[in-house]
């Protein structure tokens, strides 16, 4: 439970960042923002995987490219789903996707399974 808590805050944390540095995504205010990113969370647990099972052969047909057209079609889904969210059209649903990726990738890098942050030590001998 904490570990999909962790990953919520960093949806809306790449939400909010896409949100200022793409023009067309758009989101109103803090409760927009908290309630994007569990949309989009419960999205991608469910939605996502079916989408992308259906779609397999283009995917791997793109070289896996597709994926990024999947993601930024289940962000225009949660924009439409909210109205204290927009996303103008494709290209800024497309690249808002990137950019949310990008910073989950990031964060996700130091957040372990069980929703803990990880720390790295090194010792020299």
């Amino acid at each position: 439970m904490l570990g999909f808590l962790i990953r919520v805050v960093i949806v809306a944390l790449g939400l909010w960042v896409a949100s200022k540095i793409i023009p067309g995504v758009e989101i109103s205010d803090a409760t927009s923002l908290a309630l994007a990113a569990l949309v989009l969370g419960v999205i991608n647990a469910f939605v996502r995987p079916v989408v992308v099972i259906m779609t397999l052969p283009l995917t791997i047909l793109t070289l896996g490219l597709f994926l990024l057209i999947i993601n930024a079609a289940m962000l225009s889904l949660a924009a439409w789903m909210l109205d204290g969210m927009t996303v103008a059209g494709f290209w800024p649903a497309f690249f808002g996707a990137i950019v949310i990726a990008i910073t989950g990738w990031i964060a996700s890098s130091f957040i372990g399974d069980r929703g803990r942050v990880e720390t790295i030590t090194y010792t020299r001998d």
